[in-house]
């Protein structure tokens, strides 16, 4: 990491927000041009606000802070956007910016968002850099050269929890599905994972999206008598299946275990340790995983009363990465700044990473299992970690058309 995490980063954190409105302030022109400008483009108070939106903005200010504020002589400014989880606000959006002369985008929750995104980043030769969208498309079919992409893919999470707790014992599942494309992404992911490592997959049940009740879906669960429970699900959907689960008592028995792919701490935090106990899924970053990730996590707590995600945790290192590149690069020009990038190594909170030919940064990702409430210590205190699946396994092969 550049410099150390301090208070100054807290106070500029905070300055983004009170500042303006998000749109208003993304949409103001007039910038000058020796301003280096950096738009968080986010879920500013939808579904996903709590693993991005404000939180994102103080980690990509506090990576600013923390590296100076400052690259080839110009001050570094973070912008944010609401896309309100909508495609096409999110591309007239980054459209603007990027004529107005923005540098890099960051962020973009939900995989249609990013794609909108990142296609009109390629489109004006512009950085984006996609830290919350998880479809391993971005760099699998659709890499370019000014993108990268930081969040754990769904080929990374399904691997490191499908692989992972097949060969722990866990060898039959039952899938309760989110039925839009991201979840059947992940379901048929993971059963490739788990297939291949010797498990089986008994059967699943779709959803759709913003459903209120899953007790149909836990019967035939724990009807079909797999061993775990597959949930293929984000956001509210994944937290109201994992509060119905507990309900329905269904891990009680010691017969049958969660399973989960995309979940984030804030999630752990707001269901308590009493209703997602025993639940397993993959993460690149905890807060509590180092030295290192906790420095971090004390000043962003100090600032939000809240422990990051492993969404800010990657806007931290992407935005401290982009602006080592720029300054390794001498410039501000974005094929120079991607190439710079995807030579440098990458630290990632005391882990080594790197940035590939395509876009991909590839890091080692650990599987953790969410502790009983009896061996926590302290608030926040909720992973344990269950094992490590290196970068080379975790993710797909680059495309050599990607090369």
């Amino acid at each position: 990491m550049a410099g150390s995490i301090g208070r100054r980063a807290i106070l500029a954190g905070g300055a983004v927000l009170a500042a303006a409105p998000p749109l208003a302030r993304a949409q103001a022109g007039g910038q000058p041009e020796s301003t280096i400008r950096i738009g968080v483009l986010t879920d500013a108070a939808g579904p996903y606000a709590d693993s991005g939106g404000p939180g994102s903005v103080m980690a990509a200010r506090m990576a600013v802070a923390d590296f100076g504020g400052a690259v080839l002589g110009k001050q570094v400014e973070i912008i944010m956007g609401d896309t309100q989880n909508k495609p096409d606000v999110a591309a007239a959006l980054a459209r603007a910016w990027y004529d107005q002369g923005v540098d890099a985008i960051i962020d973009l929750p939900v995989t249609p968002v990013a794609l909108a995104v990142q296609q009109i980043a390629k489109e004006k030769g512009r950085t984006v850099m996609i830290t919350a969208a998880a479809s391993s498309e971005f760099t699998s079919k659709l890499c370019s050269p000014v993108s990268t992409h930081w969040a754990d893919d769904t080929h990374a999470i399904t691997t490191a929890t499908g692989k992972t707790v097949v060969e722990a014992g866990g060898k039959t599942w039952f899938f309760i599905t989110v039925d839009f494309t991201f979840g059947r992404q992940l379901e048929a992911a993971a059963t490739a994972a788990i297939e291949q490592n010797g498990g089986k997959v008994v059967g699943s049940a779709a959803f759709p999206i913003g459903n209120a009740d899953f007790s149909s879906h836990l019967v035939r669960a724990q009807n079909s008598g797999a061993q775990v429970i597959g949930l293929a699900a984000v956001g509210n959907d994944l937290v109201n299946v994992i509060k119905q689960a507990a309900e329905f008592r269904v891990t009680r028995n010691g017969r049958q275990s969660l399973a989960a792919f995309l979940v984030y701490i804030t999630e752990i935090h707001a269901l308590g340790l009493a209703a997602t106990q025993g639940l397993t899924f993959a993460s690149s970053f905890y807060w509590d995983q180092n030295d290192t990730a906790r420095r971090f996590a004390r000043h962003f707590y100090a600032a939000r009363n809240e422990m990051p995600t492993r969404n800010h945790a990657a806007q931290y290192t992407a935005v401290t990465h982009f602006l080592t590149a720029m300054a390794q690069a001498g410039t501000r020009d974005a094929l120079a700044v991607n190439q710079a990038m995807r030579a440098l190594p990458v630290d990632y909170f005391g882990h080594p990473a790197s940035v590939r030919a395509d876009g991909r940064v590839l890091y080692d990702v650990t599987l953790y299992r969410v502790k009983q409430p009896g061996e926590s210590r302290a608030p926040w205190d909720y992973y344990v970690p269950v094992a490590t699946l290196p970068a080379s396994t975790a993710f797909l092969p680059m495309n050599p058309a990607c090369a």
